[in-house]
């Protein structure tokens, strides 16, 4: 029986519903148990498969008549699609990618529950992939990941994001993505935006503020452009004063608690220590807050430390960490909401810049 015949047989929406409700009763009496499969639901509401199939994946072809009685077949019958069969009438799967090469664990965390939030009442899966952007075939063990898994689509993290060979191959193999990066980096529709430079520039206020004047930096990887980024945002809260970032105030970390550990003897080595320092990241002033106490020093007696990102480790250490606030987890809801084409909550729509969150690790310079 074709849609149009059941239209005219079941008449307006409430007398199909009701004959619907009837249709999956009678169905559940004679099945004896057995499941509904995507044909029973078919015959039982007298359209086609592919009608079926046109209601699951919302398509707008379908009358509002047909989509509601066969719905209410389905949720009479416990009918749940199997998102990878849905996937395979499609040129992709049900499934979202969540590729990084970031050296703070915390992040990708943060990242994957964010997008979890939103995924968890839709149909898709989420597949978090790590990678090695210095790896020689980065961009071809991407490829293959994307097109073996057939992702619907993928969010790029930092500094993965940051990689314009990365982001040219998607676009090749028309692979729908979001880039969340410091900048701009794209066109606007592929980019979420987190502002590095305005969060740094808000930590050097605030040193500023409590009179320091000479204080170091704990950079990222040179390659990483959130470190550059947070470097320019420093130096030009600086320049607002009439200071400036010495070169030999800024010391090379990687994102890791290990390296901030290790830089406080490089900046105490120095003929005049600075009497604050802004780290990168979080874990490495967490490990920065650590060395100082190995050497019998500590925050803010001897040297304010401020960190970035504001994720646990930041509330986890002592001193509680003065940080830089950036909004990780609602950054990682956005991008699922775009990715899937659905509408932003309010609350997420006028997602802001970084914002600074004082603690106790920060304090005026000894005189």
């Amino acid at each position: 029986m074709t849609e149009g015949n059941i239209d005219k047989r079941l008449g307006d929406k409430n007398n199909r519903l009701s004959e619907a409700v009837r249709l999956a009763k009678l169905w559940k009496e004679q099945s004896k148990g057995r499941k509904a499969t995507i044909n029973d639901i078919a015959k039982i509401a007298g359209v086609s498969k592919k009608t079926i199939s046109r209601i699951i994946n919302d398509s707008p072809s379908v009358s509002e008549t047909t989509r509601s009685a066969v719905k209410e077949i389905m949720n009479d019958l416990g009918y749940i699609p199997n998102p990878q069969a849905r996937g395979l009438n499609f040129s992709h799967a049900f499934l979202i990618g969540l590729i990084y090469d970031n050296p703070n664990p915390q992040y990708v965390v943060t990242s994957q529950e964010g997008m979890l939030d939103v995924l968890k009442p839709t149909e898709y899966e989420l597949l978090v992939h790590p990678c090695d952007r210095a790896a020689p075939d980065f961009i071809e063990k991407i490829r293959d990941f994307i097109q073996r898994q057939r992702l619907y689509g993928v969010v790029l993290t930092p500094s993965v994001s940051e990689d314009e060979a990365l982001a040219a191959m998607l676009q090749d193999i028309e692979c729908r993505h979001i880039r969340i990066a410091s900048v701009e980096l794209g066109k606007p529709e592929h980019m979420l935006v987190t502002h590095d430079a305005v969060g740094a520039q808000q930590a050097a206020r605030h040193l500023i503020e409590l009179g320091h004047k000479t204080i170091g930096y704990l950079s990222g990887r040179p390659s990483f452009r959130s470190s550059q980024e947070r470097q320019r945002g420093l130096e030009a809260g600086l320049a607002a004063v009439n200071l400036s970032l010495d070169p030999h105030y800024i010391v090379e970390g990687d994102y890791k608690f290990e390296s901030g550990l290790s830089a406080v003897e490089k900046f105490f080595d120095l003929p005049v220590p600075p009497t604050a320092v802004f780290c990168a990241n979080d874990q490495m002033a967490a490990g920065f807050l650590q060395g100082l106490r190995l050497s019998g020093r500590q925050a803010p007696d001897d040297i304010s430390v401020v960190g970035y990102d504001d994720f646990r480790v930041a509330q986890n250490v002592w001193p509680r960490l003065t940080t830089i606030h950036t909004p990780t987890l609602e950054f990682a809801r956005i991008a699922a909401y775009r990715l899937l084409e659905k509408p932003i909550p309010e609350n997420l729509q006028d997602y802001k810049a970084p914002w600074l969150v004082v603690r106790d690790s920060t304090g005026a310079p000894r005189i």
